[in-house]
């Protein structure tokens, strides 16, 4: 069955109305009719199926006939904090990373990253990176759609302080002597319960020094820890995916254990 997100206000008395962009897939795209079903997910980790029961104009309403357990998300919540690469390769995070489980991604603006955005241009990015995200739940069967935050520049003491307040363990791909291994790091972290981590991918070239003593010496430095992909150096881009997909299997859910 195919899935489309909605907002909870959309649902009266087990009553759905879906209009916009899903309606015209639902219509046009799929031909789907009175009789056939969907799946809805509203983001509070339960599937909805969902009946057609009146093709309007513009909408089509339909029935809840059942609800049960969200099958398919993460145990662990990973945000991934992503400097901006070149040449749109930010899609490709936010597409790969979504169907794999990333929990939220957080667009990051550092010394060496080479893609600048206005506020304008920030703007209308995230708006369309929320919808490359959407597609790209809908596609892997996801019951909620990462959100794409608002960019950070890690040049910002404040934002960087709040941010990392938020997360039981940071850990910052760094290719520095001093980096742990992720496959021990991550056991350690699945032995102590931890279910929230936030993942910092640097861009093209790295973070810098200085970037990493900001992070190591911040108020929250005790949840810091630099990690190693191993021995070679990955694209910006492939290393959050490959760093993602490293976590989610040390804990179990891509068939790790």
């Amino acid at each position: 069955m195919n899935r489309f997100f909605v907002k909870p206000e959309y649902i009266e008395n087990d009553v759905v109305e879906i209009s916009g962009d899903d309606f015209n897939h639902i219509s046009n795209s799929l031909r789907l009719k009175v009789g056939d079903k969907i799946i809805i997910s509203i983001g509070d980790g339960y599937d909805y199926i969902v009946k057609l029961v009146n093709f309007k104009e513009s909408s089509v309403l339909g029935k809840i006939i059942e609800k049960k357990v969200n099958q398919t998300e993460p145990q662990i919540n990973i945000d991934l904090a992503q400097a901006i690469p070149k040449n749109r390769n930010i899609e490709f995070v936010i597409q790969k990373g979504t169907e794999i489980g990333v929990n939220n991604i957080i667009p990051l603006e550092t010394e060496r990253t080479i893609v600048r955005l206005s506020k304008n241009k920030e703007k209308r990015r995230i708006e369309r990176w929320q919808t490359i995200a959407e597609e790209s739940a809908k596609q892997s069967q996801r019951g909620n759609v990462p959100e794409i935050k608002s960019l950070v520049s890690i040049e910002n003491k404040d934002e960087i302080k709040e941010l990392l307040n938020k997360y039981d363990r940071v850990l910052v791909l760094y290719t520095g002597k001093t980096s742990k291994d992720i496959k021990n790091t991550i056991k350690n972290y699945k032995k102590n319960h931890v279910n929230n981590i936030l993942l910092f991918i640097g861009p093209e070239g790295g973070f810098t020094k200085q970037e990493i003593e900001l992070l190591e010496n911040s108020v929250a430095s005790t949840k810091v820890e630099t990690i190693s992909l191993g021995p070679r150096i990955l694209r910006t881009e492939t290393a959050g995916i490959v760093a993602l997909s490293a976590i989610l299997y040390e804990f179990g859910d891509l068939g790790g254990e």
